[in-house]
């Protein structure tokens, strides 16, 4: 059975979020922190993972994504920091 993720990346402590969903996170995370990405995340330097959840089904990761992208700014980082007050990069955790 695959596993599904969504992923919150910050560009440093309360700075620029990207959220996205994938089924490799530690091969996305480290696309991001290798500059690979193209875009958004490349741009203003947002490499460091803060936040994830894994789902088994890819349509539940796609709607969190989704209704996480909506939530406004300040739920993002009560999320954030109610999981990981220290905005720790947490891709050591995962490798």
């Amino acid at each position: 059975m695959k596993n599904y993720y969504v992923y919150i990346l910050a560009s440093r402590k309360n700075g620029t979020l990207y959220i996205g969903v994938t089924n490799n996170l530690i091969k996305r995370i480290c696309e991001h922190k290798n500059g690979e990405v193209k875009g958004f995340t490349q741009r203003y330097n947002i490499h460091l993972l803060v936040y994830f959840e894994y789902y088994h089904q890819v349509e539940y990761a796609i709607k969190r994504e989704k209704q996480l992208k909506k939530w406004n700014r300040n739920w993002k980082i009560s999320l954030i920091e109610e999981n990981n007050p220290e905005w720790k990069d947490l891709y050591s955790q995962i490798t």
